[in-house]
């Protein structure tokens, strides 16, 4: 008698059940599997990235991780891994699990959830996974229950979780590129998450969040996490600017070389050039190279922020003139700007920055440093924004030390001002010194303009470079504001 085809060796049922044992066990796999369903007769790409990421979110289902942020370059099946696959997943193997999967608008959180009942609605799907079966009571276009009262609950960023609490919350492109651009809009997407998301996990103690995107701001919701601390970060760069080691698994690890490529069966060098041209270097740098602030700058370049030694800047004779220069913040708080001082030496054509200052201080602290660091560095000339509490701060110092002040009211808009002054950085006229602590956050600043979280020290630095541009060259050098009875003293 024939024998049963389910007992030969390399039968058809024997492979369906090795391959539905490495779907359970192996989410790559799985990844790959649901793409074929979501993307019918697309062809599916492989990358280590899905793997790398995969092994991070399989972190965070064992509880060694419980705050994980991956950013990656868009159209590499974030949303498919996080939103869809990932969820499907975690009930199929566990159907009481309660998750929340939030996208920036209502639409992409529909789609996402009808591809994911797309997924474990199918036949193959029910095979793997039996016991995760839909609650019909619960079945609704942004919610999936399941008979173990588990769940896969949509909304959109900003849009209410009253009354909802899960195991696993997944952010999902929390904002569209084309508002990153918008403070408020950015600001908004920072308060929901500080206001509403942490509070709705069941257990704050066991609960996990992820939030996947692709960089579009320093202030982002990825930069305003990462600047709390506390969470994981997996960085995935379109080119590697550097080596790193990236862990596939709690075996493998992928070694990037500098120059290679995330998904070169997808994303060749000629698509990413292509790419860099259509977008531009700083939407480029943040949304393909995760990195909001371009290596090289925007309207100042990295290779322009030239330093000296520090002896060329010790002392003030060394100077024809020491001018500050203010840029004075109208509130003082958390989240408000700063106020700076920059010091700068005039020698020739050249400017040498001495100092720069930048705290956020009531007025009779702001009063009280301008006099200081204007004694400390024998300044000739104090430069303040005629507004608001720079137009207060210059009538003080003018009417109580008879300071040498001279109100500045800018003729151009702020991007226009640093384009003016970017000429003087490249033509290598602008020097600092190479080992001053502020240093690091002044470059990062003036690079990062305009995409930055602040530009206070870039106000102060364009309002300096115009001034001594323009002046005439025939104005008399006033005596210093204060003469010191020594030496200056170190820069703190």
């Amino acid at each position: 008698m024939p024998r049963k085809a389910s007992s030969e060796p390399g039968s058809a049922s024997q492979h369906a059940a090795i391959l539905n044992a490495i779907l359970r066990q192996h989410f790559p796999s799985f990844v790959r599997k649901v793409f074929s369903t979501v993307n019918v007769g697309d062809r599916f790409v492989p990358g280590r990235h899905i793997d790398a990421i995969g092994h991070q979110m399989l972190r965070m289902r064992d509880g060694e991780l419980r705050r994980l942020i991956v950013n990656l370059p868009p159209r590499s099946l974030k949303s498919l891994i996080a939103s869809v696959a990932y969820p499907a997943w975690i009930l199929g193997r566990s159907p009481s699990t309660r998750i929340i999967v939030a996208s920036y608008s209502d639409d992409l959180s529909r789609r996402l959830a009808r591809d994911f009942r797309r997924v474990i609605e199918t036949s193959w799907y029910r095979a793997l996974f039996p016991a995760m079966q839909i609650d019909a009571r619960k079945n609704t276009e942004a919610e999936v229950a399941t008979t173990a009262a588990g769940f896969r609950y949509a909304t959109s960023v900003g849009g209410t979780l009253t009354g909802r609490g899960g195991d696993v919350i997944i952010i999902d492109d929390p904002i569209k590129p084309m508002d990153a651009a918008s403070e408020a809009e950015r600001r908004k997407v920072n308060e929901w998450f500080d206001s509403t998301v942490v509070s709705r996990l069941d257990d704050p103690a066991s609960g996990a969040i992820a939030v996947i995107m692709q960089r579009v701001h320093e202030d982002d919701l990825s930069g305003h996490l990462l600047e709390k601390g506390g969470w994981h970060h997996l960085r995935l760069q379109a080119i590697a600017t550097e080596d790193e080691d990236v862990p596939l698994d709690a075996k493998r690890t992928w070694r990037r070389r500098t120059g290679d490529i995330l998904e070169p069966g997808r994303a060749a060098a000629e698509q990413l050039d292509e790419a860099r041209r259509h977008l531009g270097s700083y939407l480029f740098e943040a949304q393909y190279q995760q990195d909001p602030i371009p290596a090289g700058g925007t309207l100042i370049r990295a290779e322009w922020l030239l330093t000296c030694p520090d002896g060329a800047m010790s002392a003030p004779e060394e100077f024809e003139q020491i001018v500050q220069s203010w840029d004075v913040a109208s509130k003082v708080g958390g989240r408000n700007d700063w106020s700076v001082c920059t010091t700068w030496g005039i020698r020739g054509r050249k400017y040498y920055l001495l100092h720069v200052l930048r705290e956020r201080m009531e007025f009779p602290d702001l009063l009280h440093r301008a006099k200081e660091l204007a004694q400390r560095f024998s300044a000739h000339r104090i430069l303040i924004e005629d507004a608001s509490s720079g137009s207060a701060l210059a009538q003080a110092l003018r009417l109580g030390e008879k300071c040498a002040v001279i109100a500045i009211k800018p003729k151009l808009d702020k991007p226009a001002r640093v384009q003016r002054a970017s000429a003087v950085f490249e033509a290598g006229r602008v020097l600092s010194p190479p080992d001053a602590h502020w240093l690091p956050e002044y470059r990062r600043e003036l690079l990062s303009f305009p995409g930055g979280r602040h530009d206070d020290q870039v106000d102060s630095t364009s309002q300096f470079l115009i001034w001594a541009e323009e002046r005439p060259p025939t104005v008399p050098i006033l005596g210093p504001i204060f003469i010191p009875n020594q030496p200056w003293p170190e820069p703190r």
